[in-house]
């Protein structure tokens, strides 16, 4: 069940104090410059700078400040709204909808609403990192209510009415006499083509009839009725399929192959080579798959990176790290301890483990090529793609389709990249480029390994007065910022180089997101070890370093906890001075029911919580779990949860987030872990890379959202990664009286901790 409640107003940051907070000021002294500029790091790390006089403006209207940019009126009064954020399965396109249409006073289902497609939307890089509705949403609030503004206005002055007395709906103006004039009819005398004003008539929450409602999701009907909604379902007349052989290794090199092989088989169009870049086009799919296998067969290939050895791997991630960050410190020294906790907590390779092997259809037509395509960023995917085909970006239109896929940088703009290359060998023709599952997996820009060492100490009366922590990791974002990040640009004859690993700064983080607690601690010292080398192919997946630093942060409370001879929950709110926080953990507690009475043998209860990137969603959960020691096969029975996004536009699609995050973070956490030796990657099937099964979902989750009307929108999308793994780990320890420090925690080496062998 899910539950939204409205909350007291708090003493909440406002929306320019968020920004503000994420914004890196660098001025230029150079005569040159025309104005004063600020860089914002936008979220994934895309430095992005702007005008003085657009850098207070609200969400993403400060790098596309132009009204029509977001929304238009047609001559029929149709009315479109656009984004240039996409819908990866987390329900935003529904949101960001409920915003326009609520702020416009229009129906919802009677707007065109267009998402990321470079040929109409607006550059909003990258959807990730939890920033659609806050940059997006924010940006669409304003926007649409500006709009509105603007044809009231020209309707009243038309009139020689108050603008107050004239009512908006469904892009029709009235007057309390019965007139009424449609936006269209005004649009002649109202020029939409303009800046936005710094501050925006928004309604009164009290107001709000689409916002706060559990629209259903607009994308959802095609996907549970088997009907087309994803790229791989894109089929366009005259279509061609191509699939490409990849090497076995990393930087092996493509010696020899027969080509003759393959190009008499039924259907074969092209055999392509290019360097190492192996790649078959033929009339049909099946066509193509037959003849990839029998390409593949006939490749010959030499060397290749050896890769690291999984017993050592974090040990020589200390070795690789060249930069020591300092994210947070305090001058004073630590006050003296009464009881120390030295932990070490080990996070290993992950996969995205997508669904459908990534794809994208890519089609030249006169001197435009266009792609379709599953990226997470179709701006920067075009001028990476401009780079690699030697293009100017006009005669480039990269256009998103939702993917039977994931959250974070999965194959999705190296198959687009592919495509791209493929379908100018067949001008005028689509061409439609699928990896093959094993490609999924073994050529997945994974999650890396991580190693995190906490030292934390609580004084006499149960304080903590020491934090000292430190991580090390290699990139957790390597998105493509040049042609050398798409892998089909490195197999070229004439490769392109990979743009250099730079970390991530906060307050969004990279490997070190989350790295610095909520909590109040008098003391902290916490640095991140940053690696610009890999021994993996590794970028960015769902909340990044948030995953380990939460899990890691939280176990650490839980321990200092029972030092102190504390409640865990009531030892949390005592170093909590967020108010917003602790009322998230005090609802969850008592949503749980929490302290549990004592629990049966190999039952335990865990809690933990955070604040997403310490800017976005508050969430505090509570789980109860059964273990099972024969197999080490760990069961998530009940989970509640409460969060708190700000105004929360649509309840039930924060509670869709919440669960999805929940069960994917109890597969991270319980299960995954990539397999590998020297010679090469062993994940390359199902079976070789268990992710959690449906038998083994969580048996209850139940959702209660605190809702604050008015508040700025906070991405929720994230945030259960980080504490479902920390009230896991806490819960295994309540359950066995075993501190695991390395994930997964589950499985054969549970097994073997607790009954040995």
């Amino acid at each position: 069940m899910s539950n939204v409640r409205h909350t007291r107003p708090l003493r909440s940051p406002s929306r320019r104090q968020v920004l503000r907070d994420a914004l890196f000021v660098a001025f230029s002294l150079s005569p040159a410059a025309r104005a004063l500029a600020q860089t914002v790091i936008a979220d994934e790390g895309k430095a992005i700078t702007v005008s003085r006089e657009n850098a207070e403006l609200p969400g993403s209207l400060k790098t596309t400040p132009w009204l029509d940019a977001w929304i238009r009126v047609g001559a029929d009064n149709r009315v479109t709204v656009f984004t240039g954020k996409v819908e990866l399965g987390t329900g935003v396109r529904t949101a960001l909808l409920q915003v326009a249409a609520e702020e416009l006073s229009i129906t919802p289902g009677l707007i065109t609403f267009l998402t990321a497609d470079t040929g109409l939307s607006p550059d909003e890089g990258l959807t990730a990192g939890s920033h659609t509705m806050a940059d997006s949403g924010t940006a669409l609030l304003h926007a649409a209510a500006q709009v509105r503004s603007l044809l009231v206005e020209a309707a009243a002055s038309r009139w020689k009415l108050a603008p107050e007395r004239l009512s908006t709906r469904d892009a029709v103006i009235s007057a309390p006499d019965g007139r009424s004039l449609r936006f269209a009819d005004l649009i002649a005398s109202v020029n939409l083509h303009r800046r936005p004003a710094l501050r925006s008539p928004l309604k009164p929450p009290a107001d709000y009839t689409v916002i706060g409602s559990s629209l259903p999701r607009v994308e959802l009907p095609a996907k549970v009725t088997g009907g087309p909604a994803y790229v791989q379902d894109l089929r366009l007349p005259g279509m061609l399929h191509a699939r490409v052989v990849l090497p076995p290794v990393y930087e092996a090199q493509l010696d020899d192959f027969n080509p003759e092989a393959v190009e008499h088989l039924p259907g074969v169009l092209r055999v392509v080579r290019d360097g190492n870049l192996l790649a078959v086009v033929a009339q049909g799919e099946w066509q193509a798959v037959q003849a990839q296998r029998a390409l593949a067969g006939v490749a010959r290939w030499r060397g290749g990176r050896r890769l690291p050895d999984p017993a050592r791997v974090h040990d020589e991630l200390k070795t690789l790290a060249t930069q020591a960050i300092t994210i947070a410190s305090t001058s004073a020294p630590p006050a003296p301890t009464r009881h120390l906790v030295q932990a070490r907590f080990l996070k290993n390779y992950l996969m995205h483990g997508s669904i459908g092997p990534s794809c994208a259809v890519a089609q030249q037509v006169d001197r435009l090529l266009t792609v379709w395509t599953h990226s997470q960023g179709v701006y920067p995917l075009r001028d990476a793609l401009a780079e690699m085909l030697s293009l100017p970006k006009e005669r480039l239109r990269c256009i998103h389709m939702e993917g039977s896929g994931c959250y974070g940088h999965n194959g999705a703009d190296d198959a687009a990249a592919f495509a791209a290359y493929l379908a100018r060998l067949f001008p005028g023709q689509p061409v439609r480029l699928q990896y093959t599952r094993e490609q999924e997996h073994l050529w997945d820009h994974y999650t890396p390994a991580m190693v995190t060492e906490v030292k934390a100490g609580i004084d006499a009366q149960g304080r903590i007065v020491r934090w000292d922590y430190e991580l090390w990791s290699s990139s957790h974002n390597q998105r493509i910022v040049n042609a050398g990040r798409l892998v089909p640009a490195t197999l070229l004859a004439k490769p392109f180089v990979p743009a250099p690993s730079t970390p991530m700064l906060q307050p969004e983080g990279g490997g070190d997101r989350n790295g610095i607690p909520i909590y109040a601690l008098p003391h902290r010292h916490i640095v991140n070890h940053f690696s610009p080398t890999m021994p993996l192919q590794t970028s960015a997946m769902r909340s990044l370093g948030a995953h380990a630093n939460v899990w890691a942060i939280e176990s650490v409370m839980d321990e200092l906890a029972q030092a102190a001879g504390q409640d865990a929950v009531e030892f949390r709110l005592r170093h909590l001075d967020d108010e917003r926080m602790r009322e998230v953990v005090r609802a969850t507690a008592k949503a749980f029911g929490w302290p549990r009475p004592r629990r049966a043998r190999n039952h335990g209860v865990g809690f933990a919580c955070a604040r997403y990137k310490n800017l976005m969603a508050y969430m505090a959960i509570a789980v109860e779990i059964r273990v099972e020691p024969e197999t080490g096969h760990v069961v998530l029975d009940r989970a509640e949860v409460v969060v708190d996004a700000g105004q929360a536009v649509n309840p039930d699609g924060i509670k869709n987030q919440i669960e999805g995050g929940i069960i994917q973070a109890t597969s991270w956490t319980l299960y995954e872990a990539l397999r590998y030796d020297p010679q090469r990657l062993r994940s390359f099937d199902w079976s070789s890379y268990p992710i959690l099964r449906f038998s083994a979902v969580p048996r209850q989750i139940n959702v209660q959202v605190l809702n604050r009307p008015g508040a700025p929108l906070l991405g929720v999308a994230e945030a259960a990664m980080g504490p479902t793994a920390g009230a896991l780990a806490n819960a295994l320890f309540d359950a066995t009286g075993l501190r695991a420090r390395e994930l997964p925690l589950a499985g054969e080496g549970l097994r073997r901790a607790l009954l040995g062998g």
